[in-house]
């Protein structure tokens, strides 16, 4: 089993954050270091066991992302190869998990697109038939597809839960022109990663994007259609009616909401195989979508 990583300490850098699994160097004025540990966090609860090889994962498919989406417009993403790194951040342990990125101004919210009906958005529909605000047509079921990919923004939590808003809450809180520029951004490159997933067999029921400013301009930031980030299913197993077989951390949270937990800290020990389970998962999505093998030593 590869090593694992839970916290970082990086001589001759300065830490500026440490989050629920990425950590934050500064580099220079316009640079900084984005390292991803293998913490998960579940339900916005960051459990005690690492995940193997998750951290690496998360920046090599986020950096094959921002390379594949880069024609939809700017991203924070400068470079993930070991000798652009900080000669600090090329040891084995930490340069696979890497990556150099450019200082952003970041907008405080999570931008969701969902182009099927699952998670929270599932569970709003059943009470209220609408998802953020948006009403949907009657009779729909778990993880249907809906009629087309919807914009449901959320608030961005450093300590507990993220909650979901509507557009027009998320215009008062950055402006109408600035909450009209995150949406189109964002459905585009649900649109882009939708097409991308789909030719591999995967289907893209819903991913979050950040956003930041960089010199002005509006830019996408942290991490890019992830199993973090992502809602990813195997199509050839995909059946409406019932939660798809996943690719992204929908495992742990089906495990803990069998356990009974009430999604407060502490998080609930893991069993082996569901740490094991995980760790496949995310694997073969970065496979699945790169067409790459997974090495963990590269």
């Amino acid at each position: 089993m590869p090593d694992t990583m839970m916290r970082t300490e990086i001589e001759g850098l300065p830490l500026i954050h440490r989050g629920k699994v990425r950590e934050t160097y500064e580099v220079d004025d316009r640079h900084l270091l984005l390292v991803a540990t293998d913490r998960l966090s579940a339900f916005d609860v960051v459990f005690d066991q690492p995940i193997p090889d998750k951290g690496a994962v998360l920046t090599r498919l986020s950096t094959w992302w921002f390379e594949q989406l880069a024609d939809l417009g700017r991203s924070h993403f400068v470079s993930a190869d070991r000798e652009r790194l900080p000669e600090a951040a090329r040891t084995r342990e930490l340069a696979p998990r890497s990556m150099l990125v450019r200082r952003a101004e970041r907008v405080d919210a999570e931008c969701v697109v969902r182009g099927y009906l699952a998670g929270s958005g599932w569970a709003e529909y059943q009470r209220a038939g609408t998802v953020c605000g948006h009403r949907l047509p009657d009779g729909l079921r778990e993880a249907d597809r809906l009629p087309g990919p919807i914009f449901t923004p959320s608030t961005k939590a450093e300590v507990g839960h993220d909650e979901n808003i509507s557009r027009e809450q998320l215009a008062d809180m950055v402006g109408a022109d600035l909450a009209g520029q995150l949406e189109e951004r964002s459905i585009a490159l649900y649109r882009e990663g939708a097409r991308r997933a789909e030719a591999v067999g995967l289907i893209l029921a819903d991913t979050k994007f950040e956003f930041g400013f960089i010199d002005g301009e509006l830019a996408v930031i942290d991490e890019v259609l992830t199993p973090d980030s992502s809602r990813f299913w195997d199509e050839e197993r995909y059946a409406p009616g019932s939660s798809p077989q996943s690719f992204d951390k929908q495992f742990v949270r089906d495990f803990v909401a069998a356990s009974g937990w009430n999604k407060e800290p502490p998080a609930p020990t893991l069993p082996d195989e569901v740490i094991d389970g995980t760790r496949d998962r995310y694997v073969a999505a970065f496979e699945r979508l790169t067409g790459r093998p997974w090495d963990a030593s590269v």
